[in-house]
């Protein structure tokens, strides 16, 4: 009897395998990108992503688009992928986030890591989320936040000062490690009012399970990749399985925690008064707006919407900070005279500790700022799925392979497309013949951004547009002008190694099977193939 029920589960299991494969062989048969120009498949099961996975992040992209123009098709395994950098296309894929979405199998991944979060929320389950979540990220609170950007700023430049004088005058350090603890740290404070302590080296319960947690998230087999394509196979139990479960109990049961803590704080005062206890942190300010009379009942988060934010927080409020500042360090070690520059600002500054108003009144550490984002963007570049066919406007028009000019690009339903952010960052068509230079005083002119790209911030894509642009980009600028400010003042840098030894890759990301996008973006290496250690000197 058991081996019949198992034969019949087998033979369903293989008979929905077939389904899917025939399926796939349809669309990419009668698919519209096969007329688009492009480059020749590389192999035949991987197509193109080896030379992509090869490649530091975004050269293979662009290198495709001299050649072939700014919208082609390439291959990624079995399917066509649509690539452009056509700002007509880009502007209403990001616009429509109803008909362009993430793919299933990025929601899944992602969701097993941060649960159903912000990031993973589509429809009409992410407009509610956003709704609720907009007012904890507004100007006036990140304003209460900087505090406690530069507390955790002076505490790392405190311990760097100790380790260059326990060095005799200058030391070696990992930059990005220290960062990503200062910054870990940060939205531990800043989000929940909840102490890490990674800069003390000592150890909290949700900073060794989110440790865990992404540990075992970007171990990477063959079952892990067909999982994400095939939903069937996610109901074999794994290891990984259950220590990632069992990580996520330890983060949601703490995260239950602090959401009630803050309704008790609330419930007893009526209200959070400014700038008293848990009054400042995001979660807090979540559960506040998420009772506001502004909001009816039916659309209130649940306990559990508010939950999923917790690691959200946590991951897109660290990683891509701690990144960008690494970055920017990088590209100051490449030019002194740019370092001196701002050196010289920020010291003219009579206080240790400015406000958010004082950090953005800084013209040139702005200009560094708005540089290091454009040319070392976090998060390199995106994926979309289209869920229904449509008629995409075009800036430029394409010429196909059989020499017709097309004024629009048509797209049909189950189509991916790729988002490329650091491409049309450093895109030459848009900021000229030195877009692949970091040069901060192309701020100071008027004319340098460009309209013609759908940004949020800055008019470039490094925290996307649309309904889906990043919610908390003022956050991560003011942290990351803290970080600079601080920092800068007290040290001179230099690279410690070789400028080439430096790449934008992440070739350990499990999510890299299957997206573009390192999981712990660009510089990760760090973690684990290359680190990004600085000759730091006083």
């Amino acid at each position: 009897m058991l081996l019949r029920l198992l034969a019949s589960v087998a033979s369903l299991a293989g008979a929905y395998a077939v389904y899917e494969l025939l399926k796939l062989v349809y669309r990419e048969l009668n698919s519209p990108l096969k007329h688009l120009p492009g480059p020749q498949s590389a192999h035949w099961f991987y197509g193109n992503m080896r030379e992509i996975f090869k490649a530091d992040n975004s050269v293979m992209h662009e290198k495709w688009v001299r050649e072939f123009g700014p919208t082609l098709r390439y291959r990624a395994f079995f399917m066509q992928r649509l690539y452009t950098v056509d700002t007509g296309a880009l502007n209403h894929f990001l616009v429509n986030s109803n008909i362009y979405q993430k793919p299933e199998e990025v929601r899944y991944t992602l969701g097993r890591m941060l649960g159903r979060g912000i990031l993973v929320a589509e429809g009409e389950q992410h407009k509610q989320q956003r709704k609720v979540m907009n007012p904890a990220f507004g100007a006036p609170q990140i304003r209460e936040l900087t505090e406690i950007f530069l507390e955790k700023s002076v505490e790392l430049r405190d311990i760097w000062a100790n380790q260059v004088s326990d060095a005799g005058g200058s030391a070696r350090v990992d930059i990005l490690s220290w960062l990503s603890k200062a910054t870990l740290d940060v939205i531990g404070l800043a989000g929940f009012n909840y102490h890490f302590n990674n800069l003390s080296s000592e150890k909290s319960e949700l900073g060794e399970a989110l440790a865990t947690l992404f540990r075992t998230g970007m171990s990477l087999n063959l079952l892990r990749i067909l999982q994400n394509f095939v939903p069937a196979l996610r109901l074999i139990p794994t290891t990984v399985d259950n220590t990632m479960n069992a990580s996520q109990a330890t983060m949601k049961r703490i995260g239950r925690q602090l959401i009630q803590d803050s309704k008790n704080e609330m419930a007893e005062s009526g209200t959070f008064e400014k700038g008293v206890g848990r009054s400042r942190d995001l979660l807090s300010l979540l559960v506040r707006a998420n009772t506001s009379q502004d909001i009816p009942a039916s659309q209130r988060l649940s306990d559990e919407d508010v939950l999923a934010q917790v690691p959200t927080f946590l991951v897109a409020g660290h990683e891509t900070t701690s990144a960008a500042t690494t970055w920017a360090l990088y590209a100051l070690t490449q030019d002194l005279k740019a370092q001196t520059r701002l050196r010289e600002e920020l010291l003219a500054v009579p206080t240790e500790s400015p406000t958010m108003d004082q950090l953005n009144d800084l013209p040139y550490l702005d200009c560094v700022v708005r540089e290091t984002l454009r040319i070392h963007a976090p998060v390199p570049s995106t994926m979309r799925i289209a869920t229904q066919d449509d008629i995409v406007p075009l800036a430029t028009p394409f010429t196909d392979r059989h020499g017709k000019v097309h004024q629009t690009l048509r797209v049909v339903k189950g189509q991916t497309i790729m988002i490329p952010i650091l491409a049309m960052n450093r895109d030459p068509a848009i900021w000229g013949e030195d877009a692949m230079e970091f040069n901060p005083e192309r701020w100071e002119s008027s004319s340098t951004s460009s309209n013609s790209l759908p940004g949020v911030w800055g008019h470039m894509l490094t925290f996307l547009g649309g309904p889906r642009a990043c919610i908390g980009y003022r956050f991560s600028l003011v942290e990351m002008k803290a970080l600079l400010f601080t920092l800068v003042r007290a040290f001179e840098f230099e690279l410690a190694v070789p400028a080439d030894d430096i790449r934008k890759k992440d070739e350990c990301s499990p999510e890299a099977a299957f997206e573009e996008r390192p999981r712990r973006r660009q510089s990760d290496a760090a973690h684990c193939k290359e680190a990004y250690p600085f000759l730091v000197s006083l």
